[in-house]
């Protein structure tokens, strides 16, 4: 099927979001990672056909232009991230919203998922920008914990959700969406926030799904370093700074 690329959505470093006739196309930048496309296309099926949660209905992975896209239905709305920033005086009960549906996330299993612990345990393993001493005691810690099972998005941030004019959410970008520990997920998100430069919501955001989820904080916490050192990998020099004083695997103690 054609479409028309004139309506633009977004724009990111490694792709260009364009709506059409009712459709959603992500378009990839060329050369971008075959692997990669086929992974993101089956974590959204697996999560759309495993689950009862709103998320767009994945249509078809192609090539325009000899460029990969993924194709899914379009969900006419804003972002939640939109509407916290058009009515901060809303904050709080945004952020109310965002945490329960991240638990209802949370509150899903989708066994043929990668498990969050091997992602990690290949992140570190293979990261070339984190001295030899705190991968292996990074390694260490996550050996520690437990192996668990929930669905965690491995992006869960406010510009991932879709509020319709209906009051319906939906959540998108299921490229990072794998099982395991909830406190992961939340450790994710957190720190999503605070590299936005959005340190009061992030600890908003830490001390309400504590509370909501009824999980320690220092469980979250202790997850923020190997979160940290795993974005560090990707290999983006401008992050490095902020990254390496989340990585003290000390600090949470």
């Amino acid at each position: 099927m054609k479409y028309k690329l004139d309506k633009v959505i977004a724009t990111r470093p490694t792709k260009t979001v364009y709506c059409d006739n009712g459709k959603t196309i992500k378009l990839f930048v060329e050369n971008y990672s075959k692997a990669n496309i086929l992974n993101e296309a089956l974590n959204h099926a697996r999560v759309e056909e495993g689950t009862d949660l709103n998320i767009p209905k994945l249509v078809e992975v192609t090539t325009i232009n000899n460029r990969w896209s993924l194709v899914t239905q379009h969900i006419e709305g804003e972002t939640l991230e939109k509407l916290m920033n058009k009515h901060p005086e809303k904050e709080d009960q945004f952020l109310e919203v965002f945490v329960a549906i991240q638990l209802e996330v949370l509150s899903k299993k989708v066994p043929l998922l990668s498990r969050i612990k091997d992602k990690f345990r290949r992140k570190l393993t293979e990261a070339k920008n984190i001295d030899e001493n705190t991968r292996y005691e990074l390694l260490q810690r996550l050996e520690g914990f437990k192996n668990h099972d929930r669905l965690c998005h491995g992006d869960f941030n406010p510009s991932n959700i879709i509020v319709t004019n209906t009051g319906e959410y939906y959540i998108i970008d299921w490229s990072h969406a794998t099982q395991g520990n909830a406190s992961a997920d939340a450790a994710r998100t957190f720190l999503l926030f605070s590299m936005q430069g959005k340190d009061e919501i992030a600890e908003k955001y830490l001390n309400l799904f504590s509370e909501q989820s009824g999980i320690p904080k220092k469980n979250i916490q202790r997850w923020v370093p190997i979160v940290a050192a795993t974005q560090m990998t990707k290999g983006k020099e401008e992050e490095y700074e902020f990254l390496s004083k989340w990585i003290d695997i000390f600090d949470y103690e």
